[in-house]
């Protein structure tokens, strides 16, 4: 479900904002219609996907100003952190894994099918933030959406 790029009140798909009717937003924020920027910084659905390109935007996101006060940037930034957190102790266990006798060869050629399957899993977050939308991964999207919301 979408947020409210001016206020960031979750809205439903292709619906106005109930806060910002209108066009009148409230003190200090963009119109409605408009794409919420801050100053020369970048749209809300560009930040959130670049959120997913690595766990280094992800955590500036969280960090800098005007970003971490953005519930779709921050809920984008939120879920690209627990997704790599992830990923990284998933490969941890298949590494761990990997060196005990008989279960090595078994687990050699999940290494690079679970790295495709992160990439395109990266891929479709990203498009689902390019296009505004705020997809939830099991488990990790109601802890983003938990962390977001505070």
């Amino acid at each position: 479900m979408p947020y409210c790029s001016t206020c960031g009140t979750q809205i439903a798909d292709g619906a106005s904002c109930p806060k910002c009717v209108a066009g009148t937003a409230p003190t200090g924020a963009a119109p409605t219609g408009s794409v919420a920027t801050a100053g020369a910084g970048l749209d809300d659905n560009i930040a959130g996907a670049l959120a997913y390109v690595t766990i280094i935007p992800a955590i500036l996101f969280l960090v800098l100003e005007p970003y971490n006060r953005k519930r779709f940037v921050r809920f984008h930034a939120f879920q690209s952190v627990f997704f790599f957190l992830g990923w990284a102790v998933l490969n941890f266990g298949l590494a761990f894994f990997s060196h005990i006798p008989f279960l090595g060869w078994a687990t050699l050629p999940l290494f690079p099918l679970i790295t495709l399957v992160m990439f395109l899993i990266l891929f479709f977050l990203m498009f689902k933030a390019y296009q505004g939308q705020t997809y939830k991964l099991p488990l990790i999207g109601d802890m983003a959406a938990q962390q977001a919301g505070s």
